[in-house]
């Protein structure tokens, strides 16, 4: 089979390899759609935390069963399936609570093991979900909206609520609508109009602000002087996340679902006279994933617009570097194969 490693920043390498052992437990996947994200990105440009070289990058995937180890009886070969591509232990103390997306010992498929950018994978299959009646993009769209829907379940947004989503990319569109989707009175913030015109196209936001022109005036404006009761900060920019405290109603909370390489700063009197709740949100939960699964499946989340580039498999080694170019205006691009 071909698989395509990252083998130093900026570098791809295609190579033929024999396909992946089936371990009880265990199913083999025949990968169909490879979505890009931050993290891709980041590592082929050699800005993301927590990552080594050489690395097979993919962690948005969605496939058909190929074969299934022994041991298993929930799914059957031909099954269409999402991946949930955080390999937790299962034993620390995080994952006792059932928060094993921030296990201790987590090992992200694409970032700290091998991922997905390759014609077959071998997956746990309790890190598989069932997604016959889904497109197959649906299916590998999952896991981003699935980021998102875990941080707005973390934050306890509730109907009626004010929420500012700084960031409008794939990431924070998830927040967006997952947000409206609880009853959320939702304000999208970006430096990119175009960004913030998809956001009101796509994620029905009410009001949109652009970051670079006085954003604490225009949001004290939209909130009658109040601010937001939830801000969600999906940047992953060191800068945006120290300003998003000020964002905050007083008694409020801060999200930080973006992650960034380095420290964030911000002032404590700030935090202090808002008695501020600040929250880390990392990745996703099986709650997450079959929400965002229920969604789509009720009519409640139409993705359609989401994946706005497609680039073919054989492809990625030529048309790669150019989807990470601001002149591209990509918001979710997909790789597919056959």
């Amino acid at each position: 089979m071909k698989k395509i490693i990252c083998v130093e920043p900026n570098q791809f390498a295609m190579t033929n390899v024999t396909m992946p052992d089936v371990k009880p437990g265990e199913a083999l996947i025949r990968i169909r759609r490879i979505g890009i994200c931050g993290t891709d990105i980041h590592a082929y440009h050699g800005n993301q935390p927590f990552f080594t070289y050489p690395r097979v990058l993919g962690h948005e995937l969605s496939g058909t069963i190929e074969m299934i180890g022994s041991g298993e009886g929930n799914l059957s070969i031909g099954d269409q399936v999402s991946v949930i591509p955080y390999l937790h232990c299962g034993i620390c103390v995080a994952c006792r609570k059932g928060k094993t997306n921030c296990c201790t010992n987590i090992k992200v498929i694409g970032v700290h093991v091998d991922g997905g950018l390759a014609e077959f994978i071998s997956m746990p299959t309790n890190h598989l979900i069932r997604t016959n009646g889904l497109s197959i993009e649906q299916s590998a769209v999952i896991e981003p909206l699935g980021i998102g829907a875990h941080a707005v379940r973390r934050s306890g947004v509730c109907s009626g609520d004010t929420v500012l989503v700084v960031g409008g990319g794939p990431i924070g569109l998830g927040v967006m609508a997952f947000a409206k989707l609880r009853g959320a009175h939702v304000i999208a913030m970006d430096i990119n109009e175009e960004r913030l015109a998809f956001c009101t196209s796509w994620a029905d936001v009410d009001a949109t602000i652009d970051a670079r022109i006085h954003p604490e005036e225009e949001l004290s404006r939209l909130t009658d002087g109040e601010f937001p009761t939830v801000v969600f900060d999906a940047t992953g920019n060191a800068i945006s996340m120290s300003a998003s405290v000020q964002y905050v109603a007083h008694g409020g909370t801060l999200v930080y679902v973006g992650l960034v390489k380095g420290d964030v700063c911000f002032s404590d009197p700030e935090l202090h006279k808002r008695e501020l709740t600040l929250m880390g949100s990392r990745n996703a939960t099986l709650e997450d994933f079959n929400a965002v699964r229920s969604a789509m499946e009720n009519g409640l989340l139409d993705v359609n617009g989401y994946v706005t580039h497609r680039i073919k498999f054989n492809h990625v080694m030529n048309e790669f570097e150019a989807l990470t170019k601001p002149e591209a205006k990509v918001v979710k691009a997909m790789i597919e194969l056959e």
